[in-house]
């Protein structure tokens, strides 16, 4: 039986900037096009009316800052419900050798993932990331959303070892020699 470590706070800490790094970008292409829609939907209609409403932007300010907040939320959920419910390793999570599995050590669910992923809402709770930090002090690293999902990060080694070299710690005595041999001249 294969024993794996539980991810620690920094190695999952840095994991997880990658990830948010590649939803932010995915959120900016997004909203990008969101916003081309809808001023070329808008500008395309009635021309004045859409600078009368331009000018008074703060009454939608806040609509609209709720809205992002959802959308991006949004992104987020499926972002961390895809990758761990297919495979249990999101891009960062890859680079770093980490994968989500349930306690017991099985692959979770989708189901899972999406509770898991929802559960990053409560570890963010108020802007405090208590439920993040939480991994620290942890015994099985486990932040508040892997409780809630049931879920631990754990360190595994890449699953194609065929690629690749293999070097072992210790070369044999016999090849050292050899490399340390000049080459033999054999022009008679």
């Amino acid at each position: 039986m294969t024993i794996y470590k539980y991810a620690g706070f920094w190695r999952r800490l840095v994991a997880y900037a990658i990830d948010s790094t590649i939803i932010s970008f995915i959120f900016f292409i997004l909203a990008t096009i969101a916003t081309l829609a809808f001023f070329s939907g808008t500008i395309s209609g009635n021309n004045s009316a859409w600078l009368a409403d331009l000018a008074n932007a703060m009454s939608g300010l806040s609509s609209a800052i709720i809205f992002i907040f959802i959308f991006y939320t949004s992104i987020n959920i499926a972002y961390f419900t895809y990758f761990h419910g297919a495979t249990g390793r999101t891009p960062g999570k890859m680079l770093f050798g980490l994968q989500v599995v349930s306690a017991d050590g099985t692959p979770i669910s989708f189901g899972t993932a999406f509770l898991r992923a929802v559960g990053y809402l409560v570890s963010s709770a108020m802007g405090l990331n208590l439920g993040f930090i939480w991994i620290a002090f942890d015994k099985r690293k486990q932040g508040w959303h892997d409780k809630i999902a049931g879920t631990v990060v754990i360190i595994r080694e890449p699953q194609n070892e065929t690629a690749g070299i293999s070097i072992p710690d210790n070369p044999p005595k016999e090849s050292m020699n050899q490399a340390s041999k000049p080459p033999e001249n054999n022009d008679d």
